[in-house]
């Protein structure tokens, strides 16, 4: 069992029954979704999918002040090591590394990565998913901000996503049309949406999605409250 909260936009935390806690894609200060009263106590580790300020705003501060263990691809790990973040693990897609009881295995995603610094946008590497093992040995998927791709198929075959994390937004990413592709092909029990409803552009919404794939009984649409942490 793992207590999951969603944090507006894409950002979302699982804690462990064990007490640690990981944050995916930091985006506190500035985003309009982020439950105001939610407060971060502790900080084992941070997944980076991709270097969008929407998705890498708040690792630095949360770093100086946690001192966790931060993966992101090779390139935008060395990015933060130059703003001074520690005990950051560049990887590459298809590595796994070991954090603390969990395992993240770096996967492929369609996006872009550029890192806005100083007024310029630089090379950020690409960005990326993961597939979280568990302790319990169960997977879950964190696509990060992604369009729809035939290897999706190859995550199910290698992983068996439990859990999957999609955006559906539109615009930025894949919108619930083509997200009811991904469940098709991932075959998740559940599907938690993410990064929609933050700016009115993000027009996708999770009922459309249920409804694209109200043929899939074997796979719920679980729409999540920013703030309101729920247990899986």
């Amino acid at each position: 069992m793992i207590e999951i909260t969603w944090l507006g936009h894409g950002t979302y935390q699982m804690r462990l029954t064990t007490g640690e806690v990981i944050l995916v894609d930091p985006w506190i200060d500035g985003n309009p979704l982020y439950p105001q009263k939610f407060s971060i106590d502790r900080l084992d580790a941070m997944l980076i999918t991709h270097g969008h300020f929407d998705h890498i705003h708040d690792a630095l501060p949360l770093a100086r002040k946690f001192s966790p263990q931060i993966v992101a691809i090779y390139e935008t790990a060395r990015w933060l090591e130059s703003k001074g973040a520690k005990n950051a693990i560049g990887m590459n897609k298809g590595g796994t590394v070991a954090v603390g009881p969990i395992s993240a295995t770096m996967t492929h995603a369609v996006h872009s990565c550029g890192i806005l610094d100083d007024g310029k946008i630089i090379y950020g590497g690409e960005a990326a998913g993961y597939v979280v093992r568990l302790p319990d040995r169960r997977s879950v998927y964190c696509a990060g901000d992604t369009n729809v791709f035939t290897d999706m198929q190859l995550i199910e075959r290698l992983y068996h996503p439990e859990l999957a994390f999609l955006p559906i937004g539109d615009l930025y990413t894949m919108s619930p049309r083509e997200a009811a592709l991904a469940c098709r092909m991932l075959n998740a029990r559940k599907v938690i949406p993410l990064h929609f409803g933050t700016f009115p552009p993000l027009t996708g919404r999770p009922e459309q999605l249920a409804e694209l794939i109200r043929d899939l009984p074997d796979t719920e649409v679980w729409t999540l409250t920013p703030g309101v942490p729920v247990q899986w």
